[in-house]
């Protein structure tokens, strides 16, 4: 099992943007790396909350119809059941925590 993650190489060596892979399982909570490449990903919910972690660039979301941007350092928490969409110019390393 790995203990240290170099979360920028990682994240240049996935495949394909938007396709998350998951690095770790903390309890019942999974880490997952997605690269971001500007274009829009489709509405979802889930049925746990989840957590956004910008490490570099900038997430645009909509939130059951709000804007909002989420820069790297920021952390956004998706509620559990809320709709939520990403806007066109997401760009950049973003880590995905959720159940």
């Amino acid at each position: 099992m790995d203990r240290l993650f170099d979360l920028a190489q990682r994240a240049a060596q996935l495949e394909q943007a938007w396709r998350s892979k998951r690095l770790a399982r903390v309890g019942d909570t999974s880490l997952k790396l997605a690269r971001m490449d500007a274009q829009a990903y489709p509405d979802e919910a889930h049925a746990c909350a989840e957590g956004l972690l910008v490490l570099d660039g900038e997430l645009h979301l909509d939130v059951a119809g709000e804007a909002v941007t989420v820069t790297a350092g920021q952390l956004y928490m998706v509620p559990a059941g809320v709709s939520h969409a990403v806007r066109p110019g997401s760009l950049g390393t973003l880590l995905i925590i959720d159940a």
